[in-house]
């Protein structure tokens, strides 16, 4: 977790949306400030999608 921000910064936009995505459930907005719910099955899908190679699929 040292070198996240390092790795955030190389992620395109579109890439950080979809981590977003998976890890945020909901965010609420109230006059005490935020609350954040996450979702602990996004976590872990984030993580296996790391740790799985991608097939990459030939352009037609």
């Amino acid at each position: 977790m040292q070198t996240f921000h390092d790795l955030w910064a190389q992620l395109f936009p579109v890439e950080q949306a979809r981590i977003v995505q998976l890890v945020v459930r909901r965010v609420t907005v109230g006059t005490d400030g935020l609350v954040i719910d996450l979702r602990t099955d996004g976590i872990a899908g984030v993580m296996r999608g790391l740790m799985t190679p991608r097939v990459l699929e030939a352009a037609e």
